[in-house]
């Protein structure tokens, strides 16, 4: 049975949510602190995490970047009150997969949910080795002739995206979707830049990369 780890200290919501889930088939936990939930994670498998932002102690934000800093791979969707763009575009800088902004419908969050799932139930990428550089994605760590070199959680998204369609042509948007989630109006600048900043890391010469290419007009291509 898939089980979901739900943070949410308003008990009203919590409720609803683990109600919710359970008649759709799904088995629930729920933590209402920071601090419980890291506990409860490290402790036990799941296959998806809804996380409430405003939490008591610890809060949402500060727990999903330390599940992704100890190489936690599983589905986070950040439930937040907060719907500026800064707070989402963090939150998903952070490691989160996905966000859904309160008050939200059972319906969006059921089809949100399923769509992580089936993103976290794809089959998981090993080690690649491109160049001078190794990618370890169990443990979400790089490496350049043995030393390691550190990725944001966005740029680690894209280059996953990236290698689990290496060779083909990708969009902007898609690029977008695949790191940012569907439904960000960012500029595709905010690619580009991303872009900019794995070869500067990841190429053995930037400014005439190998393994990043773009490709006029279209989007981007990753060549291992």
């Amino acid at each position: 049975m898939t089980r979901i780890l739900v943070v949410e200290d308003e008990a009203g919501i919590a409720f609803a949510l683990e109600v919710d889930l359970q008649t759709e088939g799904y088995e629930v936990k729920v933590a209402t602190t920071g601090d419980e939930a890291l506990q409860i994670a490290r402790t036990e498998r799941f296959h998806l995490i809804l996380l409430d932002v405003m939490l008591p102690g610890k809060d949402g934000f500060e727990v999903c970047r330390e599940l992704r800093r100890s190489g936690f791979q599983t589905p986070i969707i950040l439930l937040t009150a907060k719907a500026q763009e800064p707070e989402k575009v963090m939150g998903l800088e952070l490691g989160a997969d996905d966000y859904i902004t309160k008050p939200f419908s059972p319906r969006e969050l059921r089809a949100r949910i399923k769509a992580a799932l089936r993103r976290g139930g794809e089959a998981e990428l090993e080690i690649l080795r491109f160049g001078d550089a190794e990618v370890d994605f169990a443990r979400c760590e790089v490496r350049r002739g043995g030393s390691a070199v550190e990725l944001s959680a966005l740029e680690f998204k894209l280059l996953t995206a990236f290698v689990r369609s290496r060779g083909r042509v990708l969009t902007r948007d898609q690029l977008l979707d695949a790191a940012w989630g569907r439904g960000m109006a960012l500029n595709d600048r905010v690619v580009d830049n991303h872009i900019v900043s794995l070869r500067r890391k990841l190429e053995p010469d930037p400014a005439h990369p190998r393994h990043f290419l773009n490709i006029r007009g279209i989007g981007y291509r990753f060549d291992a």
